[in-house]
């Protein structure tokens, strides 16, 4: 039976996928992180790792320790909203 639940939405990352990966050989969750992606994106895994380790666990019968948790790796420069989104005069604007 597959299992198309989404598991990580910033990576598009089903059940499935990681079932396929814990079976092709991936057994922890920094070798899942590396294949998958997971916990790397916008959230930087508050949602996906808790699932992850769950099936994890459920495929290999093993407990997932919280020493085997990925580190979120924030940017090396905090940068605002407001300086991302601060457009100047005359970027995409046209002439009326």
């Amino acid at each position: 039976m597959k299992h198309h639940a989404i598991v990580c939405r910033c990576e598009d990352i089903t059940e499935q996928d990681v079932i396929d990966a814990i079976h092709q050989g991936y057994t922890d969750l920094e070798e899942l992180r590396r294949k998958l992606r997971i916990g790397m994106g916008p959230c930087q895994g508050r949602v996906c790792i808790s699932l992850v380790k769950k099936i994890l666990e459920k495929e290999t019968g093993k407990k997932v320790s919280v020493e085997s948790y990925p580190t979120s790796r924030p940017p090396v420069i905090p940068i605002s909203l407001g300086a991302l989104a601060k457009k100047t005069r005359g970027e995409n604007e046209t002439k009326s």
